[in-house]
């Protein structure tokens, strides 16, 4: 059966296998913490599909094993492909009693064996996990805030969310360090929030990338020159291309309806922040919207040879940034 995120509580009792996919392990998590939480850490069990696969043996051993203290326990399975249907087709067959299993999976495209299994098996629910817009992100930031009785104005609270790279779950990072630092404190200053939510200890991804995408070769060289990146900052990296080349994106698709650069810029959602909105012009007038894309399918090729290849991951993410600072055409608008 196939199910909505914020459907899946009331499958809870009646359904024991879950398949959550997509790209937002944000909501991801969110979704297990808050649905089943009723699962303790002693009853909570966390496998790779490449584990289990790896000795199916000891897996089974494990979910037809209860301690004295168990009623019933939590299976999560991450990283799934459709190597591991097989298996779960043989523990749905087992009826296996007072065991839920979540699998976790990335992008499953409409042919995935699994993914078609669990949208036709009436035993199970496949959930997809798709991105978060600006407006949810904002929504889970107003919600944080005010629990937290904390209020930040429109425009602090967009930069934060910018600084997340629409990710929910960096989102709630930086929101917690902005908390953090604000208990006992009546006000807090724009300056405060820029120290606080630096994404990188040594240089400010997001410095990087905009310099790469304005096409100054000097900066970006300096940045890559002068740091030495870990393969996590190397990500994150990624993830803040990923990010700004979407926004970027979005942005030349609406210019192509407008025809008025300031007028898109200043309509767009969420409100672009004021400091950025000169930078965010360049980038337009020298990328095509077919660059654009070119460069998003980059990424996803170079994240994936980073996670292959993580102790050369500093040459595979120069490698990536010198590549596309020589791509792009500039366009007089």
């Amino acid at each position: 059966m196939i199910s909505k995120f914020y459907e899946i509580a009331k499958y809870k009792g009646k359904i024991n296998y879950y398949l959550l996919y997509g790209e937002n392990d944000g909501q991801k998590l969110d979704t297990i913490e808050t649905i089943f939480n009723n699962f303790t850490k002693e009853n909570t069990y966390k496998y790779s599909e490449r584990e289990v696969l790896a000795d199916t043996q000891i897996f089974f051993e494990n979910l037809y094993t209860k301690s004295f203290f168990e009623k019933e326990k939590l299976i999560i399975i991450s990283e799934i492909t459709d190597k591991i249907l097989g298996l779960i087709k043989e523990v749905m067959e087992s009826k296996t009693q007072d065991v839920v299993i979540i699998l976790l999976a990335k992008k499953l495209d409409k042919k995935s064996k699994l993914r078609n299994f669990f949208e036709k098996e009436n035993k199970a629910v496949v959930v997809p996990n798709y991105e978060d817009t600006p407006q949810t992100l904002i929504i889970i930031a107003k919600k944080i805030l005010h629990q937290n009785k904390l209020n930040l104005s429109q425009e602090y609270l967009n930069f934060v969310i910018e600084r997340a790279q629409g990710d929910r779950i960096n989102l709630k990072n930086e929101l917690k360090k902005i908390i953090d630092f604000c208990r006992g404190k009546k006000k807090i200053e724009f300056n405060d929030i820029l120290k606080l939510t630096n994404l990188s200890e040594n240089y400010d991804a997001s410095e990087l990338v905009d310099n790469c995408l304005i096409k100054n070769k000097k900066k970006t060289l300096n940045i890559l020159n002068e740091n030495i990146p870990s393969t996590d900052d190397n990500i994150l990296i990624l993830k803040t291309f990923l990010y700004k080349l979407k926004r970027l994106r979005k942005l030349r698709l609406n210019l192509d309806e407008e025809k008025d650069i300031e007028k898109v810029i200043n309509s767009f959602k969420p409100p672009i922040f004021w400091k950025d909105k000169e930078i965010i012009k360049k980038q337009i007038n020298i990328w095509k919207l077919n660059d654009i894309e070119e460069f998003i399918i980059d990424l996803n090729n170079t994240e994936s040879l980073i996670k292959k290849n993580p102790q050369v991951s500093n040459q595979i993410i120069n490698n990536m940034i010198l590549d596309n600072l020589d791509k792009g055409i500039n366009i007089q608008i």
